[in-house]
């Protein structure tokens, strides 16, 4: 307690949801169970002690090792503090949260050096402990109770440092309760991610303590919530700092903590605001203004301009000039021609389908062959492509098959045939040599539209056309 620590040792975390204390939560009759938060403390205590026993021959450098044994920090912090005042009917940063905050933090500090001093009956004060200093600081003496500073004055303390209210913006959100001493971020909002892909990714999601709240009390609308829903987007910063200010009083090591300000926040505003975080003895705070430069993980920015949970592909474009095959097949409603186009690496690139003298489902099979061309150019491997193609019947086709006028189960079972012909899979099921000829294409580079009108241009028989305007060009 105040004493010196050394630079560079170690400190072990671990933090109590505060919400989970709350008996008959959301009601007249709802109470903070002191009884149970302490020996939850106490139990917290011991085990963070275990931990860093277990841990202790683990670091890597000697002198983490010698600092750890030496001093024995461990960092017992909190969370949920928002939804902890929720349950209790208690606007955050209001005179009656700092009351109820004030006597969770004396009963945490208390306990905590409580049972401190019981495991140094056990196994021994820490080796740097010194009574002197711990027994007169203004610290000690302010946050323990006769009883705890007798067990201190009789077995000294099995750790230099117990709390610390670290962040727990992950482990908070595995939960679904608000991270460490912070208001609940917004009643909605975006998550940003980047850790599981190549660019940043934004999730909506909804405040788990509102939809709580708003399920039990049958309430549709967000406007309809209590004003004990502040948000750390409207909650003024003087009582952001008035609740770090009172855990302040309680916790021996630091506090992770970030205060919200708008995006027109101004520099007189922040100045004012350092110094009466000063003024409140904070030892230490940071702030985010919206909108800034670097967006946070978190956002509450609801504009269309974000976009939510992109994952796409973009496709590469069309082949300039590709040479590839073309082949008349037989299907159970008329002959399609269907034209085949390989990358330089021999890779299926295009396909392309023009309907027979007999016919054909012109529209599906020209709108099938253009989804799967852009499959390939999106690098999605041909089998998995021919197994989608394979796996559709249809019943005209089916009865074809039987009378031996087709050789597929379906239009696009046939595309998949020649598609494995093409890939040197399937020699033996198309017998279509006869029909078999060399062929071009020229697509345009511009998305494969019309040079002359911008409409999309069709793929015949080696040619580009344009069914708008009738342009039209040949290898």
């Amino acid at each position: 307690m105040e004493e010196p620590l050394p630079a560079g040792g170690s400190c072990l975390l671990g933090s109590i949801n505060l919400s989970e204390f709350i008996i008959n939560p959301f009601t007249d009759k709802a109470y903070f169970d002191f009884n149970s938060f302490n020996n939850t403390v106490k139990q917290c205590v011991i085990a963070l002690n275990e931990v860093l026993d277990e841990g202790l021959s683990l670091h890597p450098l000697e002198e983490q090792r010698e600092s750890v044994a030496n001093w024995r920090q461990i960092g017992l912090g909190n969370m949920a503090d928002a939804d902890c005042l929720i349950k209790l009917g208690i606007k955050y940063g209001n005179k009656e949260s700092l009351k109820i905050l004030d006597k969770i933090g004396y009963s945490m500090i208390n306990s905590a050096i409580q049972q401190s001093a019981l495991l140094a009956k056990e196994h021994g004060a820490y080796p740097m402990y010194n009574k002197e200093a711990v027994m007169s600081s203004s610290f000690f003496i302010q946050n323990t109770s006769e009883e705890t500073k007798v067990l201190v004055e009789k077995y000294g303390l099995r750790n230099s440092q117990l709390l610390t209210i670290a962040p727990t913006g992950s482990l908070s959100t595995m939960l679904g309760v608000s991270g460490g001493i912070e208001p609940v971020y917004d009643i909605s909002y975006t998550r940003k991610t980047e850790s599981l892909h190549k660019k940043d990714e934004y999730y909506k999601v909804y405040t788990p303590i509102v939809a709580e709240y708003m399920k039990l009390k049958n309430i549709i609308s967000e406007e309809d919530l209590p004003d004990i829903f502040v948000t750390a987007m409207n909650l003024n910063y003087r009582e952001r700092i008035d609740v770090q200010s009172t855990w302040q009083t309680y916790i021996d090591a630091s506090i992770s903590s970030t205060v919200n300000v708008p995006e027109d926040f101004t520099i007189e505003d922040v100045e004012n605001l350092y110094l009466y975080a000063y003024e409140k003895g904070l030892k230490g705070i940071t702030i985010y203004r919206n909108n800034c430069a670097r967006t946070g993980i978190l956002t509450n920015n609801k504009s269309e301009d974000i976009e939510i949970q992109q994952d796409y592909i973009i496709p590469k474009l069309a082949m300039v000039r590709a040479k590839g095959e073309r082949v008349k097949l037989p299907t159970g409603c008329g002959s399609i021609w269907l034209m085949t186009f390989k990358d330089k690496n021999n890779n299926l690139a295009e396909i392309f389908s023009q309907p027979g003298t007999s016919g054909g489902c012109q529209g599906l099979t020209e709108a099938l062959t253009r989804t799967v061309s852009l499959l390939f150019r999106s690098g999605v491997h041909p089998d998995y492509i021919i197994d989608q193609l394979q796996s559709v019947k249809c019943p005209v086709a089916m009865n074809a098959r039987k009378e031996g006028k087709c050789d597929g189960k379906s239009c696009s079972d046939i595309i998949a045939k020649e598609l494995l012909y093409q890939l040197g899979k399937n020699k033996n099921t198309l017998k279509q040599s006869n029909n078999r000829t060399k062929c071009n294409s020229i697509s345009s580079i511009n998305s494969n539209k019309c040079p002359e009108c911008g409409e999309v241009l069709r793929f015949e028989g080696g040619c580009v056309t344009c069914s708008n305007c009738g342009y039209s060009k040949c290898e």
